[in-house]
Formats: structure tokens, C-alpha cells, sequence
């Protein structure tokens, strides 16, 4: 038994992404298992048969493995012309079928027609993925216009969701990415968004609540140096004392 064959088992029979640490640790807990249940034969006075070379070979099998059985594996995929490879996205690697095969596939699925994303929708949904975690407020502000009916439309596709709410007057929800986004857009990552590191840190406009919480710390500032500066004048130079 070879490491990528062991590897195509446990993606085929799992329902839900893998990532590559959590398959080294499945293969590495199996040897484990194989060595304990040697090990308890051997107390109870059995002599158990000693166990394959291939399998306690992958005791101490690393991610950095298991990446290199998938390469592997997509090498043979795609040299055999089968209709599926494997993907890495936000939640780990999974089987997906080739893009090829689209049209057919989604006979399977006649009730699920594809839907593009409005203009709009996709402004909405490119603020809010380069500045996640951000509140409706401030996508409004970048883009000048209300937002609610695209936010919900986003929700409504699971694109987007509510992450939580900001630390600002009124506690307003703050909306990021879903992992449905990652894989819809064939991504792992906000990283993996075209030019993302220097997008991130464009100044935007600021929201209404957003700038009015910064200003009593800038007021605040502001009178501490005036009180500093007073304080300096009123107090007597070395030559005077």
C-alpha cells in the first residue's frame, strides 16, 4: 500500500474537506492503532506476525508528505484523463470535478441554474472580502450608495455572513467572507485576491460612527498637548529662579 493511494481513500470517503495535517495525523493515529493492538497480543501471551514495512513506515508521515502523495495523485489524474482533480481550498484539500465537465454534471442538479453576481453585488463583495470584518456603514461609504438590498442577496447566496459586531456606538454587525466564498472563487485564502496586499492598505473613506468614535481620542489629544504647552510657559526658566 502506497502513501497516495492511502491518501485518495481518505479524500474519497470523506464528506468534508482535509487539510493536509489532518491527513498525516489520521495516517500516523492508524499505525498507532496497528502498534497497540500488536502490542496488546504480545502481553496477553500471543506472538502476533510483525507488522508491514509500508505501514510502519508512515508513522512518522508529515504534511509536507501528504501534499507531495496529492501532486502525485492530480500527475495521474490528469495523465489518465480522469474527469476529477484535487483542490486545495480554505477548509483543505477535496476531490472537485475538472471544469470540462460542468455542463454534464449540472444535469444533476435541475433545480440549481447558475446565477451571475450584479455589478453591484460584486462591488459589495469585493469591499467586504479585502477589508473583512467591516460594517455596513462603511462599505456604504465606499461605494456612496445603501447597500442593504446586495448585503442581503450576499447573505441570502451564503457568501457572506454576519461575523460579529463592531466595538463602536450602536454596536453595528460586521460582515466577512463564508467558506462557500473561498470555494465559489477557487481561493484558500483573502491573500490569494489579486494584488490583496496593497488593496488592503488603500485609505478608504471613513464611515459616520466610525470617524466620530476617533474624534473624542483626537480631541482628547489635542487638549493634553494645549495643557502640556501651558504648563511649560507657566513654569519659571532656570535663569529667572
Amino acid at each position: 500500500m502506497e502513501l497516495p493511494s492511502i491518501v485518495e481513500a481518505l479524500l474519497t470517503s470523506s464528506d468534508d474537506p482535509l487539510p493536509a495535517e489532518e491527513i498525516a495525523r489520521l495516517i500516523r493515529a492508524r499505525v498507532a492503532e496497528a502498534e497497540d493492538s500488536r502490542a496488546r497480543k504480545i502481553e496477553e501471551g500471543e506472538t502476533p506476525v510483525e507488522l508491514p514495512e509500508w505501514l510502519t513506515g508512515l508513522a512518522t508521515v508529515s504534511s509536507e508528505q501528504v501534499i507531495a502523495a496529492i501532486a502525485t495523485l492530480n500527475h495521474d489524474y490528469e495523465a489518465s484523463g480522469r474527469a476529477f482533480t484535487l483542490h486545495e481550498r480554505a477548509k483543505g484539500w477535496k476531490i472537485f470535478t475538472r471544469v470540462e465537465y460542468g455542463d454534464f454534471v449540472r444535469h444533476l442538479f435541475p433545480g440549481r441554474k447558475p446565477e451571475r453576481l450584479s455589478g453591484p453585488a460584486m462591488e459589495t463583495l469585493a469591499i467586504i472580502a479585502y477589508r473583512q470584518p467591516i460594517t455596513k456603514s462603511a462599505i456604504e461609504a465606499v461605494r456612496g450608495v445603501a447597500c442593504d438590498g446586495m448585503l442581503q442577496k450576499l447573505l441570502d447566496r451564503e457568501l457572506v455572513r454576519i461575523g460579529g459586531r463592531a466595538e463602536l456606538p450602536g454596536r453595528p454587525l460586521l460582515y466577512e467572507t463564508t467558506e462557500l466564498f473561498y470555494e465559489h472563487f477557487g481561493i484558500r485564502s483573502i491573500d490569494d485576491l489579486p494584488n490583496a496586499g496593497e488593496l488592503r492598505r488603500v485609505k478608504l473613506p471613513e464611515a459616520p460612527e466610525e470617524a466620530a468614535a476617533a474624534a473624542p481620542e483626537s480631541a482628547e489629544s489635542q487638549l493634553a498637548l494645549s495643557a502640556t504647552g501651558k504648563k511649560e510657559e507657566q513654569a519659571p526658566s532656570e535663569e529667572n529662579a
